[in-house]
């Protein structure tokens, strides 16, 4: 290098040229003068009276005696001085930098940690160049990297880790920073609420394990994440996110969609650094056409733009462009088709869903309640519609639903086989319980209704099932029948009226007939039974168990219907030393597809604004020889394009509601044509 600078001009932008010739080609070279190698043209500044003031640069300059001496400050370079708990530079083997922290040193290696991503992704680096590695060695913090956080400004997007994923499993979301303390300042918050489950990786001055902050820097900024609305807590009374401001102008935090997060912890990323911009695709699905059984049609399957959609063992939620609102895969995550057939067709539940993706849930939901589990079922089912119905992806794993259901439910802690029924109910229960508007149940004794007219008798009783249960549930699920029981010894006689949400009705297989019509499942329904000594009622006249009459009648019918049909029966076999056998019923049953009028079943009154007249919306089916066993799908009819879809875990198919008329139809979901009746029309009875 030679001196001069912006200074002196006329002193040299370049020394006297060296002149080298070599055949025909001759080569001419300059030295750089300091100036020009530190760009100090670019520095200075015109003075007052037009001319150049020079910049003044402070430079440190080592020496050494000879081109192979040994530079006396080698020691102090990155490479030989990192240690544990150094910030870096690194990148992986994408060839991507990112910001990264020293976990471990050795001679030759060091292992790194990349701000942002899991331990799992965490990769050791060769400390110096020219190893067999594909990796470079570390550099030096925010050489390869942006400073993009000391240029965070409001109205930046950014992305944020959701605050309900799993330590090891973060899902990630875009938002927006709505307001950005500065360097300087006190952190808003020590530590932010609301926010997602970091590793614990440093330690404070009190020895105690803290989350990593990159430099030790506290600056917080506060973001706004939409699609975490969903996940809103209700310990306050809620308002409308966006109207409520805090002080100075600035929005009121409201975790985890408003709230306070590090600028320098790894909730927060760069955006980009994990959901890439949306890359032009078409709109259109890849399709292919399977048969499952004999008996059944083709079905068109939807395969994701990846197509990876069910592939090896992928677990995770795939992105790609769903055939339909709603019309998404489910993952098996073990065993867990039972699972996966049911949330298909009650997540077409329209007024339940919709209620969900509002946000409406978020003011009735019952901590207190002993029954429920403290908000986190419907919170984690909230989550789970929220993915659906996003249009971001082609298949989803229901795993935080998965888990919570295992919390709650010891049952279904298992990698088991289980009885979709069974978990139809626990799962419309446990919602209820969740959602229950009664926050402090009295006790109710069960009315008898013996002698007393029905009308009055269902209106009592109606009236204290509401004094313990009332959700959207009871609003739209439930409905009542009277339960007649007659002694065959005294006759003594007892009328009860019962709260139901779903029908089981029975099936009775004819010779020479290969299907059975669902009006002889109601009929038989209907006609009553005797009970067997294991469900023997208790006489007060008699004093003792007796195989008693019965005859159960349907008062009303709420606007979703769901209708069990018992295809597995439990009978004793006298020949193996009257063991239980379970068996299946195999015949298909026809059920109807757009009109179901049950007016002829119905006891009580009946609204003509909402005749009991139904159309199917969903089948959970099953093929095995026991509940317990086997594989579970279903079909449904999306409640947004009316189009019938067949759902086997992850793989989506088109497909008719005939489709679904097999010896496998298990579960039938239906819902009103015409009106809509709260409390299956005991609401407006009440009124009356």
């Amino acid at each position: 290098l030679e001196g001069g600078g912006p200074s002196s001009p006329g002193r040299g932008a370049t020394s006297s040229p060296k002149s080298t010739t070599s055949g025909k080609s001759k080569q001419t070279e300059s030295l750089l003068t300091v100036g020009g190698w530190l760009g100090l043209e670019r520095l200075s500044r015109q003075s007052d009276d037009g001319g150049n003031r020079g910049a003044v640069v402070e430079l440190l300059v080592e020496v050494r005696r000879s081109p192979s001496s040994q530079w006396s400050r080698k020691s102090l370079e990155l490479l030989n001085r990192l240690q544990v708990g150094d910030f870096v530079d690194a990148h992986d083997s994408a060839r991507k930098w990112y910001e990264a922290i020293v976990r471990d040193v050795t001679p030759d290696a060091v292992r790194v940690h990349y701000l942002g991503w899991g331990s799992k992704w965490d990769a050791s680096l060769p400390r110096r160049e020219g190893t067999n590695s594909k990796l470079s060695p570390p550099a030096p913090l925010w050489t390869k990297t942006a400073r993009w956080r000391e240029r965070i400004d409001r109205g930046d997007e950014v992305e944020i880790r959701e605050s309900t994923s799993l330590v090891q499993r973060p899902k990630w979301h875009r938002a927006t920073v709505l307001a950005a303390g500065r360097e300087t300042d006190d952190p808003t918050r020590e530590p932010p609420e609301g926010g997602a489950e970091l590793e614990m990786c440093d330690l404070d001055e009190r020895g105690r394990k803290a989350v990593l902050l990159l430099l030790g820097r506290k600056r917080q900024v506060l973001v706004e994440v939409p699609q975490e609305m969903h996940n809103l807590s209700t310990a306050t009374p809620l308002t409308p996110p966006r109207s409520t401001n805090g002080e100075g102008g600035i929005p009121a935090a409201q975790p985890p969609f408003r709230r306070w997060v590090n600028l320098y912890g790894e909730e927060i990323c760069r955006v980009n650094t994990h959901k890439t911009a949306n890359k032009k695709r078409t709109d259109t699905p890849a399709t292919l056409d399977y048969t499952l059984e004999s008996r059944r049609a083709p079905v068109e399957v939807m395969k994701p733009y990846n197509n990876i959609h069910g592939s090896g063992f992928v677990r995770e939620s795939l992105r790609g462009i769903p055939p339909a609102p709603g019309t998404v895969g489910l993952h098996n995550l073990g065993n867990t088709c039972y699972m996966n057939s049911i949330l298909q067709c009650v997540n077409h539940i329209g007024p339940v869903t919709k209620y969900f993706l509002k946000g409406d849930y978020l003011n009735e939901v019952n901590k207190n309640n002993p029954l429920g589990s403290g908000g986190r079922f419907a919170t984690a089912y909230a989550s789970f519609l929220n993915d659906i119905y996003s249009g971001e992806y082609s298949t989803v794993a229901p795993r935080l639903l998965k888990q919570t259901v295992a919390c709650f439910a010891p049952q279904f802690n298992n990698n088991y086989q289980h009885d979709s029924q069974e978990f139809c109910q626990y799962l419309m229960d446990g919602l209820h319980e969740d959602l229950n508007r009664v926050k402090t149940k009295p006790y109710v004794e069960q009315m008898e209704a013996f002698g007393i007219k029905d009308t009055d008798a269902a209106m009592e009783s109606w009236k204290k099932h509401l004094m313990r249960h009332d959700s959207i549930f009871v609003d739209y699920t439930q409905g009542m029948h009277r339960s007649h029981l007659t002694c065959p010894s005294c006759g003594r006689e007892s009328v009860k009226f019962d709260v139901y949400s779903s029908i089981s009705l029975p099936l009775v297989p004819a010779k020479n007939r290969q299907s059975i019509p669902l009006k002889d499942c109601l009929d038989q329904f209907a006609a009553g039974e005797q009970l067997d000594t294991h469900n023997a009622w208790y006489c007060s006249a008699c004093k003792k168990h007796v195989c008693a009459l019965k005859l159960i009648t349907l008062w009303n019918t709420p606007d979703i219907l769901i209708l069990h049909l018992k295809r597995f029966t439990f009978e004793k076999c006298p020949m193996v030393d009257g063991r239980i056998l379970r068996r299946k019923i195999e015949e298909r049953v026809d059920f109807p597809i757009d009109r179901l009028d049950l007016s002829p079943y119905i006891l009580g009154p009946k609204d003509p604004d909402a005749p009991p007249v139904y159309k199917l919306f969903g089948v959970s089916e099953h093929t095995g020889s026991t509940a317990n066993s086997g594989h579970y799908t279903a079909t449904v009819r999306n409640s947004n394009d009316g189009n019938w879809y067949r759902y086997n875990d992850s793989n989506v198919g088109s497909t008719s509601g005939d489709a679904a008329m097999t010896g496998g139809a298990y579960l039938l979901f239906y819902q009103r044509v015409k009106g809509s009746s709260r409390w299956a029309g005991m609401e407006k009875q009440i009124l009356q």
